[in-house]
């Protein structure tokens, strides 16, 4: 009776151990939380993913707060973060932290006007004078006779960096431009000013602003894809492999899925599958 018992319990726990983890798709009772902390222009997405996640895995909390792609770097490497979120690639000074990376989609930065603007499109070149001073007045590139408001991001924000590395002003910013933190801000700026100039996430863009188009090419999914359009950035993902939950690691397989990449990043984004 005793090894009849034995045997029993001894095949439950085999049976146990045999099963998926514990936050296998499809949920569990159990509980568990991720923290995610970083980029604002990822952190809309990443609402959606964590959102549909956390419905396929009930018991599972998922925090997501966007401070900004710095903050996403640095909470990843200090463990303050389970991931990280950031919205450029890392710099140099960040390549030796050994973190590992995760692209979960590919964004195009949009550079936005008023609506009522009639310039439709500028060069690189045009968008660098601007973002440096040497174009101050809508009439140097097409427009009316009016200066122009220099909207911008604040630093460390991962839209600017990638930004000024695309465009080529780094540390260059004209004195006098506005900074927002976020890009619900700096679009709010456009959409309320006739003669404002903004970039935001392509993913982000909104009917109360104009894109302009690059070099003559519109900001559109196609042209990011096509590589036609100039000014794109990724969205990556950043963890250490040795330092998450098992389900953190399906949440990180689920980001790149079919099922998430089609249903969720597509909508806005250019997908990675």
């Amino acid at each position: 009776m005793k090894k009849s018992m034995f045997t029993v319990l001894l095949v439950m726990l085999i049976s146990t151990a045999m099963v998926s983890p514990v936050f296998a798709m499809g949920g569990s009772e159990d509980e568990a939380t991720i923290e995610i902390t970083g980029s604002t222009s990822v952190y809309p997405l990443m609402e959606e993913l964590a959102a549909e996640f956390m419905e396929q895995n009930p018991g599972l909390t998922i925090n997501v707060s966007g401070t900004g792609s710095g903050d996403g770097v640095t909470g990843a490497n200090t463990g303050v973060a389970e991931i990280g979120m950031a919205s450029r690639n890392l710099k140099s000074s960040e390549m030796g932290y050994g973190l590992d990376e995760l692209v979960i989609a590919v964004d195009a930065i949009a550079v936005v006007v008023h609506p009522s603007n009639p310039v439709n499109t500028l060069t690189l070149d045009q968008i660098k004078g601007i973002y440096t001073g040497s174009i101050t007045n809508w009439s140097q590139v097409g427009g009316a006779n009016r200066p122009i408001s220099v909207i911008s991001r604040e630093p460390g924000s991962g839209t600017r960096g990638a930004f000024e590395g695309v465009v080529g002003f780094a540390d260059q910013l004209v004195a006098g431009a506005v900074e927002f933190d976020g890009t619900g801000g700096a679009r709010a700026a456009a959409a309320g000013n006739e003669n404002a100039i903004a970039y935001i996430s392509l993913g982000s863009m909104a009917p109360e602003v104009k894109a302009l188009a690059v070099n003559g090419v519109e900001a559109t999914v196609e042209n990011v894809v096509n590589g036609s359009y100039a000014i794109s950035r990724p969205f990556l993902i950043l963890y250490r492999e040795d330092n998450i939950q098992d389900i953190t690691k399906a949440f990180l397989e689920y980001m790149v899925s079919e099922e998430a990449q089609r249903d969720i990043v597509a909508k806005d984004f250019v997908p990675v599958r």
